[in-house]
């Protein structure tokens, strides 16, 4: 016949609850903080999403407002090469008329159009029409090479996957995009290195180089500054990286 001392069982079962308390607490503590390690990268994927979301939100914007100007702008750079042509013939058939001019020099009609020619000043036209003609061709290749770094820059913006891309063109079309943040505060430097296309997701390789021009633009305090962009590569075979450097000769970041 066996006995429980019951004095013995009622320590044994303080003992217990004093041992599984300190252990339930650390279980609690150990939980909470991988709670806090998944709600931290909850938290970052999130922002991710969100700003992913933004640039494709950007970039299909910005992809639209460009088709829509490419359409008019095609219009016109096509007439525009029509008008030119026009032109040249009226120029030929204005040089057979003022070669007839002059055996009417003494005539009614040929004074009548010497009259009309110096209140025109048709010699300042002739002269004048083809740089302005020049001057509008240039303002819309101008427009065009805009539209088209705009379609660059925001191409990849809205299909967020990895593409073979030249990073120099990419650079060149961003230049392009913050041309008015810079041209009045600096001189743009390149020092372009070889660079062999890059697997990546252009649009936001496009994005920061964005974000590090504007903030060396605002950066530069004086008349008028200096920004470099320098491109390179390093390492070889399997560890070989591209890299991408701006650098600016303004007032830098606070040490605070």
């Amino acid at each position: 016949m066996h006995t429980i001392d019951s004095s013995r069982a009622g320590d044994q079962t303080d003992t217990c609850h004093q041992c599984s308390g300190p252990h339930q607490v650390h279980e609690l503590l150990r939980a909470n903080e991988e709670l806090k390690i998944l709600n931290a990268k909850l938290s970052a994927t999130q922002d991710k999403l969100v700003q992913s979301e933004k640039l494709a939100s950007i970039g299909q914007l910005a992809a639209g407002v460009a088709h829509e100007i490419n359409n008019p702008i095609g219009y016109i750079f096509s007439n525009f090469g029509t008008l030119e042509r026009y032109l040249v013939h009226l120029f030929q058939m204005l040089s057979a008329y003022e070669e007839a001019e002059r055996y009417m020099i003494d005539t009614p009609h040929g004074q009548q159009l010497k009259k009309l020619r110096e209140q025109i000043e048709l010699d300042y036209l002739k002269e004048d029409i083809p740089n302005l003609m020049q001057e509008s061709r240039e303002g819309i290749s101008r427009v065009r090479k805009i539209v088209s770094d705009l379609k660059d820059f925001s191409r990849v913006g809205s299909s967020q996957e990895w593409v073979w891309a030249n990073l120099h063109r990419g650079i060149e079309s961003t230049l392009n995009i913050v041309n008015n943040e810079i041209k009045y505060k600096a001189e743009v430097i390149k020092a372009f290195g070889d660079l062999p296309d890059v697997e990546c997701l252009p649009s936001e390789i496009n994005q920061v180089i964005m974000n590090l021009l504007i903030n060396a633009a605002h950066a530069i305090t004086a008349e008028r500054g200096t920004i470099t962009i320098r491109t390179g590569r390093s390492g070889e075979g399997e560890l070989e990286q591209v890299w991408i450097e701006v650098e600016d000769n303004g007032c830098g970041i606070a040490k605070e």
